[in-house]
Order: C-alpha cells, then structure tokens, then sequence
C-alpha cells in the first residue's frame, strides 16, 4: 500500500499517467492526488495521445515502458519530444536493459525503476518538473 507523503505539492501540476496495469494505476494516480497534482489516467500510448492532442494542460507524462498498443512508452517519449517539447517525460520499467534506452528521452536519465518507492517517486517527479 502506498502512504500518502507528509508534504502535499503546492503546485497545481497535472500529470498525465500511462500504465496498463489498472490497480497499479489507480494506486499511483491515488498517491499523486494526495501530494497535490492533478492526475488524468490512460491505460496505453493511443489513450495518452487523445488527451495529448487536446488543450489539456499536461505538465509531465509518467509512464511505463512496456505498455500494450502500437506504440510502448519509448515510442510516446520520443512522440513527445518531437510534438510536444515542453512536456515533461519520467518512464518507468520493471527490466534493467531499459534505463540505458531511456538516458535520452528523459529529462533526468534513466527510468524510474518499479517496485515504485513512494517517496523516491515523488522527488524524481519533483525534480523533473522543476528543471
């Protein structure tokens, strides 16, 4: 279970959530409202470009590498950097061998490794958003 951090975000950040995996999404988008941010929720690159496409404010795209659809979390960072540029990309993997692929398509290197810590997370989020 993921606690809740002692210190809300007074920032007003939305973060746009890509994970296939219903329960750790909820989880995650549960734990990212409770420290402040807005979370919008998609389950694969094709829902994250719907809402990508929109005037939705989106701030930083948190997503997982390994995500079913035409297009994994690499291919939606590299979509970002080249249509969206002033959004912030943290990716996530599970495998090792992912981190080196990620070192460019990520403001601060390589992903974020799952199990996710909490508290880890949320500074990795709060730095990226902050550069």
């Amino acid at each position: 279970m993921i606690v809740p951090a002692s210190e809300p975000s007074v920032q007003a950040e939305t973060i746009l959530l890509v994970e296939d995996e219903v329960l750790i999404r909820f989880a995650l988008a549960d734990y990212l409202r409770s420290c402040g941010y807005q979370v919008i929720e998609a389950a694969n690159a094709e829902e994250a470009l719907m809402v990508l496409h929109t005037n939705q404010r989106i701030d930083l795209v948190f997503s997982d590498v390994r995500i079913p659809g035409s297009m994994d979390g690499f291919g939606l960072a590299r979509w970002i950097r080249a249509n969206r540029r002033h959004i912030k990309v943290v990716l996530s993997s599970g495998a090792t061998r992912s981190a080196q692929l990620a070192g460019e398509l990520c403001e601060l290197g390589p992903v974020e490794a799952k199990p996710y810590h909490p508290q880890r997370l949320l500074e990795r989020i709060r730095m990226t958003l902050s550069k």
